[in-house]
């Protein structure tokens, strides 16, 4: 059913990497989005799936436990806790399985399953292909700059967005990918100065995490969208809960092969 989380696209995927949709809404489940440096547990959804069970959890470290236990108590579905990273923050689904280790006795029992995480690295680079064919336009300049933009992590993640950077350069063969990291070195200032001063005519800022670039295009700047419309993260998450209630349904909630993660 999820057949997304491998490097060869699966039933449910494009050539591209890009999630088909399944039927909107996600089965019955109240949800739990844990968040990381990317983002993910601010990320808009479809309305029908605001209006469901939807529960978010800003970090695995610090609220998931109590938004977890709130989930529980609030009706008699199952928990479904999905990790959301689009792959570059590899820690949080093991920081997710020990915070749900705290909370798997009493009403959790049989009722919480940890999901697979939302994304991953392969699919981050099909979803970011997509999004930076679409702020280039057709044909693609030879002095158009693409600035792959995300929050700044840690050495190890924010390195992993430089290898992807490279793949959407090569594979959607563009002549000039950048990347740069609110908070971060190198900022999106500074590297849309140091692109101007490179000779770019035309710059795009592509967001590579769950936020939007933020604030006024300058003068020659592109502000991409948002990476991934509402009704796409609804219908990931309709894929990821289904695949996880179906192994919560022959007794794996998840929790172990994710603490090994």
């Amino acid at each position: 059913m999820n057949g997304a989380d491998g490097a060869k696209p699966g039933p449910n995927d494009s050539a591209a990497g890009t999630l088909i949709l399944p039927t909107a809404g996600v089965a019955r489940a109240s949800v739990v989005l844990v968040g990381g440096h990317e983002g993910g547990a601010d990320v808009d959804v479809e309305p029908s799936i605001e209006r469901e069970a939807l529960f978010r959890a800003a970090s695995a470290r610090r609220d998931l436990k109590t938004t977890v236990e709130q989930a529980l108590e609030s009706n008699d579905l199952p928990v479904c806790v999905v990790p959301m990273t689009l792959g570059r923050d590899p820690g949080l689904v093991a920081d997710t399985a020990r915070a749900l280790m705290a909370v798997t006795d009493g009403a959790a029992g049989g009722r919480l399953v940890l999901a697979d995480p939302f994304g991953t690295a392969t699919l981050l680079t099909g979803w970011l292909r997509v999004a930076v064919a679409q702020a280039a336009g057709s044909p693609c300049s030879p002095d158009l700059a693409v600035v792959l933009t995300a929050n700044a992590a840690n050495k190890f993640d924010d390195a992993e967005l430089c290898r992807i950077a490279h793949l959407v350069k090569v594979q959607a063969r563009l002549s000039w990918v950048e990347v740069a990291f609110r908070d971060g070195d190198p900022a999106p200032a500074e590297v849309v100065e140091r692109c101007e001063t490179l000779g770019a005519r035309r710059i795009a800022l592509v967001p590579a995490d769950f936020r939007s670039v933020g604030g006024p295009p300058a003068s020659g700047v592109i502000n991409g969208e948002p990476l991934l419309s509402s009704a796409t993260v609804s219908g990931v998450l309709a894929t990821r809960t289904a695949a996880a209630l179906l192994k919560l349904s022959r007794g794996d909630d998840g929790i172990a092969a994710g603490l090994n993660a």
